[in-house]
């Protein structure tokens, strides 16, 4: 339904019928910036689209601010914010479309059923603090965080409207004297050095938003924005109503000082305890959703407080917390749970914390913090089946003396029984894992192991020099296990059954690296290539491949040929040649011209798989199909663009999932159809794998997640592997399938084997 029209000179009289391509159904809400509108994509995905007010549109500086809050929402869509799904900065009525998030805001939900309650508030906390870490580690600052810029959804909170955020390292350009930001969640240092403010601006206002969830108030009260600047820059907070347990939390993120507060990685640790209780998924699988619906009504409108909900959440942390501690699972818990966590009582709330003198120095971040702790603590367990990669051969898993691995020896353990193996690398990453010579081969920095995919069990380490190359795993190619040390410098192959060093070559002066078959491919700087003998180091040939002055490969799992592509002309006139290359010889083995600005995702039956890429943002706009044989090409337009997408090919159809906004979309090539489209809320995201029955890949966050593929539902995620640091590796690493077990490595070092067959049991 178009909208109506309305008469006068409101913001209501000039709505527009259309944005781009989509239809404007309703309105949602009307800003200072324009009308926020509900549409729906040709492909039935709910909108939310932000039209810029037609006055506005007029201003060049006010169009430059929307590119600036446009450019900054795609840099942080994800998980925990409105993924951008398009937009058209340049439009006469400049717009943005995000994903549309059913539920009400944090101001919304608090004015109708009051203040929250605790376990509520803690996991909007942790929420919150997620959220923040995410857009902060984008090089993003929000700067108006506040109870209204926070949707409750139902798989957790999401941080809305990027209209005044900045990046980290920007100058602020604003006019003299005018305030940027809501006062009562605003911080010191944006009253007092506007140019100077940074992510611990949106911590500050963290505090003040749990206080507002927590009492109905804020932390600063008064009916004066005047009154309220002055009590945020010198006066102490009032945290009466707040829990005690989160007291502590709270006043540290509102120290006065930005070297005072917590960053949102040390508010993550700190609650840690309670991150179990909150589910960060945006999938609902079908058991869930069916005890949802047939569920009695719960406390609340936001998602956070709904009876059925909270008790999968303890189900689901129950079922983590069993599996760490490597107890047997034969189903669900009959009803919810309160767990056993053990740890110190919450104590009292800080007695001082009325009595401190106004625009006094706070305690500094480490004792807070830790005071904190000490409320939060909740002791954890660890996965019964752990060993330690590198720690010898065939490791003891209790703790006893290592030994040789005999023989023949038969693994008690079942065929899928989850196992997890510790990493014994001294610098922090995420294993990079493949499966070649009957091994699960894996490279972190400075250390090469293989495992029996069975159950872990190390079979040999290998230390190599440097770090590595991002995201390259270990290759078996020509019969031996291939590593690349000392920053990519250096390859070296090593006996699959002994880890020892069979040959090793200086490959620094090369650029392009792939292997591909028996044959490891290297491009130098002027685009020779040259192919060496993987099992024994020497050169088999070396020439330019015709019409590719840049000869970098592709290749792709049981498929022949290495692949090399470039993208001629601009615009309408782009164009992709491919050439498929023989690695054995050099020769080609055909040569082709594809219209637009393609890239080689997968092969299959002879057919290759392609995606074509258009935009500033290098969006997936379609799906390609070229057969050599004929020379026909099948090209599937997506009804809605991926944002930098990759692809895994199964058969006839091509999943994509976009490593920004975490859409996932399936396209039959054969039907010459989308099959489904679903949002997985995991940005930068591994790349895809699939087999017949699932399509996986890993989170940022250390989870494994399985997506079925008839349709579109997660069917299971394991728990949060992030480690001690809360880093976020750079590359992740994909998922392995082998003989029906899915393995794959997390950031805090492990790597880890579940049962494919059971993705709902992880």
């Amino acid at each position: 339904m178009a909208p109506h029209r309305g008469t006068g000179s409101g913001a209501e009289a000039e709505l527009p019928e259309y944005a781009g391509q989509y239809r404007l159904e309703s309105c949602l809400g009307s800003g200072g910036m324009g009308i926020v509108h509900l549409a729906t994509s040709s492909s039935g995905l709910r909108l939310a689209v932000k039209v810029v007010h037609a006055d506005f549109a007029k201003d060049p500086e006010f169009r430059g601010r929307f590119r600036q809050e446009v450019a900054a929402a795609r840099q942080v869509s994800g998980a925990f914010t409105a993924p951008v799904v398009d937009a058209d900065t340049d439009s006469a009525r400049p717009w943005m479309a995000t994903l549309f998030i059913p539920g009400p805001t944090l101001a919304e939900h608090v004015k109708r059923n009051g203040p929250m309650a605790s376990g509520q508030l803690r996991r909007l906390m942790a929420g919150l603090a997620e959220a923040l870490r995410d857009i902060h580690r984008a090089g993003v600052v929000h700067r108006d965080l506040k109870p209204s810029n926070v949707l409750l959804a139902e798989d957790g909170p999401k941080v809305i409207d990027f209209g005044i955020s900045r990046p980290k390292d920007s100058e602020l350009r604003t006019e003299t004297g005018k305030l940027i930001g809501t006062p009562p969640f605003m911080a010191p240092e944006q009253f007092r050095r506007p140019r100077e403010v940074g992510p611990a601006a949106d911590i500050f206002a963290l505090g003040s938003v749990t206080v507002h969830a927590a009492t109905g108030r804020g932390p600063f009260d008064s009916d004066s924005p005047y009154v309220v600047a002055y009590q945020v820059v010198h006066d102490e907070p009032d945290l009466t109503g707040v829990p005690e347990n989160l007291a502590p939390l709270v006043r540290a993120c509102l120290a006065k000082e930005p070297e005072d507060r917590p960053t949102a990685d040390e508010l993550m640790r700190e609650l840690r305890s309670v991150s179990a209780s909150y589910d960060t998924q945006a999938f609902i699988p079908n058991q869930r959703a069916e005890r949802e619906r047939t569920a009695g009504e719960g406390e609340g409108s936001g998602g956070l407080g709904h009876a059925s909900e909270r008790a999968e959440r303890e189900e689901r942390a129950e079922r983590a917390q069993r599996r760490e501690r490597g107890d047997s699972w034969a189903g669900p818990t009959p009803g919810p749970t309160t767990g056993s966590t053990t740890g110190p009582a919450p104590g009292p709330a800080d007695p001082g914390r009325k009595g401190r003198a106004a625009g006094s120095r706070p305690r500094t971040r480490t004792a807070v913090l830790s005071a904190a702790a000490l409320v939060l603590v909740v002791a954890g367990g660890v996965f019964a089946s752990v060993q330690v990669m590198g720690g010898g051969v065939g490791d003891a898993r209790d703790g006893g003396t290592a030994g040789p691995r005999a023989s023949g020896a038969v693994v008690s353990a079942a065929v899928h029984e989850p196992w997890a193996t510790k990493s014994a690398a001294k610098k922090p990453g995420a294993p990079q894992c493949s499966y070649g010579a009957g091994k699960l081969l894996c490279v972190q920095p400075g250390l090469a192991s293989a495992l029996d995919p069975a159950d872990g069990t190390v079979l040999w380490r290998h230390t190599v020099s440097g770090v590595g190359v991002a995201g390259t795993s270990p290759v078996e190619s020509g019969g031996l296990v291939h590593v690349m040390s000392d920053a990519g410098r250096l390859s070296q192959a090593l006996d699959p059954e002994t880890g020892e060093v069979r040959w090793e070559r200086d490959v620094s002066a090369y650029a392009g690296k792939r292997f591909v078959g028996g044959t490891l491919l290297l491009t130098a700087a002027d685009g020779t290539v040259t192919g060496l003998d993987s099992a024994t180091g020497d050169t088999k040939w070396s020439k330019r491949i015709p019409g590719q002055p840049e000869a970098y490969f592709t290749s792709f799992e049981g498929d022949g040929p290495a692949y090399v592509a470039t993208v001629t002309g601009e615009g309408t006139g782009t164009r992709t040649r491919i050439t498929a290359v023989d690695p054995d010889t050099g020769d080609v083995r055909w040569d082709a011209r594809l219209d637009g600005r393609l890239e080689a995702v997968g092969a299959s039956d002879g057919a290759l798989f392609l995606t074509s890429i258009g935009g500033v943002y290098s969006d997936t706009q379609a799906v390609v199909r070229y057969d050599p044989g004929t020379g026909k090409t099948v090209r599937i337009a997506l009804p809605v663009r991926l944002e930098q997408a990759r692809a895994v090919v199964r058969g006839d159809v091509v999943y994509l999932l976009s490593s920004v906004g975490g859409a996932m979309v399936a396209v039959d090539m054969k039907g010459r159809e989308q099959l489904w489209r679903a949002e997985s809320g995991v940005a930068r995201s591994s790349a895809p794998v699939a087999d017949e029955r699932y399509v996986y890949f890993t989170a940022p966050d250390g989870r494994l997640l399985a997506v079925d593929v008839r349709k579109g539902e997660l069917s299971g995620e394991t728990p949060v592997r992030l480690g001690a640091s809360d880093r976020v590796t750079a590359s992740l690493p994909e998922p392995v399938i082998i003989d029906g077990r899915v393995c794959s490595g997390a950031p805090d070092g492990t790597v880890f084997g579940v049962d494919g067959d059971d993705p709902a049991g992880w």
